[in-house]
């Protein structure tokens, strides 16, 4: 785990679909050829059942790509890593910290995310091992902390 490779900043009100994120993962895949050449073909997304995620539009574009995808139960945000581990300690960042423009806080998140180790992204990883050998042992039941 080396860190994050793309990060994309939406409008304020801006419906993610299917037209919105294809062009999301081809600039993540864009992405990973210029920064993790050698490591593009390790490359797993993590989906749910979303229907921007699983439009005929997206997997057509992940087939394409070459992105294959790792399935994950619908809402289940205790096994997203974004959800339970990077957002947030991000959150507790950002939190108390006052901002003038949608810019200033564009840059401190890009700023925050860059100033992670490869060992703590790796750490977030463990975590996700972690809890899906939870929700094993529990048949599925939804994972806290």
């Amino acid at each position: 785990m080396e860190g994050i490779v793309h990060i994309e900043f939406l409008e304020q009100g801006t419906t993610i679909n299917s037209e919105r994120y294809v062009p999301t993962l081809h600039a993540l895949k864009g992405q990973l050829r210029r920064v993790r050449q050698d490591k593009v073909k390790d490359v797993v997304i993590q989906h749910d059942n979303a229907w921007p995620h699983t439009s005929r539009q997206t997997q057509c574009a992940l087939q394409q790509l070459e992105l294959p995808t790792i399935p994950n139960p619908p809402y289940s945000p205790d096994l997203a890593p974004s959800d339970f581990f990077l957002f947030p300690l991000l959150k507790k960042h950002l939190k108390g910290n006052h901002y003038e423009t949608d810019a200033e806080v564009e840059a401190d998140v890009c700023s925050w995310c860059r100033s992670q180790t490869p060992e703590f992204f790796a750490d977030g990883m463990r975590k996700l091992v972690q809890r899906w050998r939870l929700c094993i042992e529990r048949d599925g039941d939804y994972v806290e902390k």
